[in-house]
């Protein structure tokens, strides 16, 4: 399946198919609500292919999840973060060369009142942001799109406060954005930690304390590194399970979609998908090239 209204998703499919089917793979194309076909083919066919960007992936998961069918991935949307996490080739055809020639390793989900995500699930500053962004400014800017919209957010965003509990502790704290990662990327250009892997059994949370907006700019070099942990107004831990209470219901970002509100249950599920993907050993550190 292809989402044609993914920032890449007019890409043509012809190489794609030919290299699949040198590769011992016959696709079977279908279109539709991925939920809806995926449950519905699940007993016809041996993996799932999906072509668009993290969204795409975020909204197969729970089918991919009940039917346990591996996932290959073409990277065809804005971000392509889960694939950046994964070491999968942002090219298409290099995508494709791998789902023939590698094996479908185990990763795990964060899961967030009952919908599951790849990369990171956050409150305040980036679900505003996500309500922000629309599917045609992502077309149109690409990656720059996030900058944009973060500009115009950054004006009236505001510290709001969150009860965090956690491994048997409970905090009250001011904040204007609190992320719990599952994944390595996410955001365009963010890195949830810089030792985070999708496979390490572990939820990855960090809030974000800062007195001023103007702290983010400065915050900005480490949050792409990863290694904001370390800043005195960010507080930082690695859990499996985290639950968040805002005094009014706050919408939570998972993989860039608004899905669920505060009161929020988080927890990591896992090993529970196969994605087709290099070895972890032989995944990189930072992004790949194009």
């Amino acid at each position: 399946m292809c989402n044609a209204k993914a920032r890449n998703g007019s890409f043509s499919l012809d190489a794609v198919r030919e290299i699949l089917r040198q590769g011992g793979i016959e696709p079977v194309e279908v279109s539709g609500d991925c939920t809806d076909v995926i449950k519905a083919h699940a007993d016809r066919v041996d993996l799932v292919i999906l072509g668009g960007g993290d969204g795409t992936m975020n909204a197969a998961a729970a089918a991919l999840v009940e039917t346990k069918l591996p996932l290959g991935i073409l990277p065809l949307g804005t971000a392509n973060d889960l694939a950046r996490s994964l070491g999968i080739p942002l090219d298409p055809l290099a995508a494709a060369r791998l789902i023939t020639t590698t094996q479908a390793r185990p990763v795990d989900l964060g899961w967030v009142n009952g919908h599951y995500y790849f990369n990171v699930a956050s409150i305040g500053f980036s679900a505003e942001l996500a309500g922000e962004l629309t599917a045609e400014s992502k077309k149109t800017w690409g990656v720059l799109g996030y900058a944009v919209a973060a500009v115009r957010v950054l004006r009236r965003v505001r510290p709001f406060t969150v009860t965090i509990e956690h491994d048997g502790q409970v905090e009250k704290v001011t904040t204007i954005q609190a992320s719990v990662g599952n994944g390595r990327h996410y955001g365009g250009g963010m890195t949830v930690e810089e030792g985070a892997t999708v496979d390490d059994g572990k939820l990855d949370f960090y809030s974000l304390e800062v007195a001023h907006w103007w702290r983010l700019l400065a915050l900005l070099p480490a949050l792409r590194r990863g290694t904001h942990g370390r800043a005195q107004d960010v507080r930082a831990f690695k859990t499996t399970e985290v639950r968040l209470t805002t005094r009014k219901p706050r919408p939570v970002n998972t993989d860039g979609e608004l899905t669920t509100y505060t009161p929020a249950h988080f927890k990591v599920v896992p090993k529970v998908l196969r994605i087709f993907a290099p070895e972890s050993e032989a995944r990189p550190g930072r992004f790949l090239p194009i």
